[in-house]
Parts: C-alpha cells; structure tokens; sequence
C-alpha cells in the first residue's frame, strides 16, 4: 500500500529536497532530483523514470491530472504545508499541486543507440544549465537519439535545466561522461561492428557550410563550449568540422542555438532521402 507522510516543518527531508534544487552534489549523492509541471512530470511517467515521491498541497485536493498520478503512480506520497511547498516549487504566488522526486538515471552510453542512421548530439563541457535543457529539447524536435554531456559541465539536472528541457529530458536519452575518450571508444566500437559512423563538429571555422555535408548517416554532432567552442581534443577527433553561415554584425551563435540550427539541417537532409 501506497505511504502518505505529511510534513509541516523544515524537517530533515525538506532540507534534503531543498538542497536538491542548488547543490549538484547532493544530487548525486541522494541519486535524486526535483520536477514540477504537468508536462514534465506526465513525460517522466509515460517514459518509465522511476519516481521515488509524489508532493502534493497538504488539504488541497488538487486538479485532475494531479488526483490522476496520486492514485496510479507508485510513490510515497508526501503531503506538504504549502509554504514549504512554494519554497521547493521556487514560486511566490502559489505552490505547485504537484512536485515530483524523480531517480537520476544510470550515465551509460549504452542508453544512446549509435546504430543505422541515428544522429547523436554532443555538448563539450557546456557552462549553462539553460542551454542543456533548450539543446535536449532541440534533439527531441528534430529526432536526435540522445544527447551527451562531455567534460567539466553543468549538470542536465539542474532546474533551470530541466525546466529549459520542457519535459523532453524524459523523452531523450542524456549522458554525462569524463571526456571525449569515452565517447570515441563508443564510435570505434560501433564502427568496428560495421557501422559507419562520422564524426561532425561545429565550428565557425569549419570546413564547409553545414548544408554542404552529408548528415543523413549515423552521426556524432558535437557543439562546443559556450565561449571557447570544441577543445583541441574534439576538433583532432573530428571527420569534418562544419560552420553555419551568418550574417549581420552578430559575430557568432549561442551554443542552443547553433545546436538547433544544425539539427535541423540533419533532419531536412533525413527528410528528402
């Protein structure tokens, strides 16, 4: 049978969850993050995320949606004083009518296919939580397999992350791994297997225009550092590097949007086929 647990005061527990929100080691450590939103929270129940507790308005009977997941998710449930859950949800007006305490999934490259023509999106040690969660929601668009994190980064399950991701964080596989290392032992293996997989960078001084690149095969498409692009190690490991051309006195895009850019152009060039 489903527990229901009521908390009223900045217990032990609050102050675990609260810490949630700003420490990425806790985090880790806990194996646990928060989510809140219809959409988000529907996309982790409908993709199987495991869901560890349900936070809820204590007396609040809450919306149809909300009475939905209480009664069908399996989860503890947690009935909270609603000053306590405004401070968990980061609103001043309102607490959420729902706040979920989801499982970290497993960083396996395994959870990404790198097979027949998939397009997997990697970011080189990305600085801003924000930009994660718009690159996963971009690679969700336009059919990505998944996304890897490399390197020294933000963490995807930061909130401004996931709530930048609007709920496809849950719909797309994303990894984090020490370096590039790990991800080329992942394409050797798969070229090994006879997949032909090309690794794409994307840089200002690229090769060729994007557009000019074939991108219909399997596809590693790295975007780089928010500041600096690639590193040194990617850009040697590259097939090709490519640039989108811009004009106008902007001197470059934002990561998010040059992620999003290029994917695009991946999924105009799979649609003609």
């Amino acid at each position: 049978m489903t527990r229901t647990l009521r908390i009223t005061t900045r217990n032990a527990t609050f102050q675990q969850w609260q810490a949630l929100l700003t420490n990425r080691t806790k985090r880790q450590r806990a194996g646990e993050f928060l989510v809140q939103g219809v959409r988000p929270i529907s996309l982790a129940v409908e993709h199987g995320w495991r869901i560890r507790t349900l936070v809820h308005p204590d007396g609040a009977t809450g919306s149809r949606w909300a009475r939905d997941l209480l009664d069908r998710v399996d989860a503890t449930r947690v009935a909270m004083a609603g000053e306590l859950l405004r401070e968990l949800g980061g609103k001043d007006e309102e607490a959420p009518e729902l706040l979920a305490v989801v499982e970290l999934p497993a960083d396996r490259l395994d959870r990404i296919p790198l097979r027949a023509d998939e397009l997997v999106l990697v970011f080189d040690r990305p600085t801003t939580p924000g930009n994660i969660g718009t690159m996963v929601r971009s690679a969700d668009a336009f059919g990505a397999a998944g996304v890897i994190v490399t390197g020294h980064a933000a963490d995807p399950y930061d909130p401004k992350a996931v709530r930048a991701s609007t709920g496809s964080l849950f719909a797309v596989p994303v990894v984090r791994v020490p370096s590039h290392r790990e991800v080329l032992d992942r394409v050797g293996a798969a070229r090994e297997s006879g997949v032909p997989v090309t690794v794409v960078g994307t840089d200002e001084n690229g090769d060729v225009d994007i557009a000019a690149h074939d991108l219909t095969g399997p596809t590693v498409l790295v975007v780089g550092n928010e500041t600096h692009g690639i590193s040194a190690a990617w850009r040697e490991s590259c097939d090709r590097t490519v640039r989108i051309p811009i004009t106008g006195a902007a001197s470059s895009l934002n990561a998010a949007t040059a992620a999003t850019v290029a994917l695009y152009e991946a999924a105009r060039q799979r649609s003609r086929r």
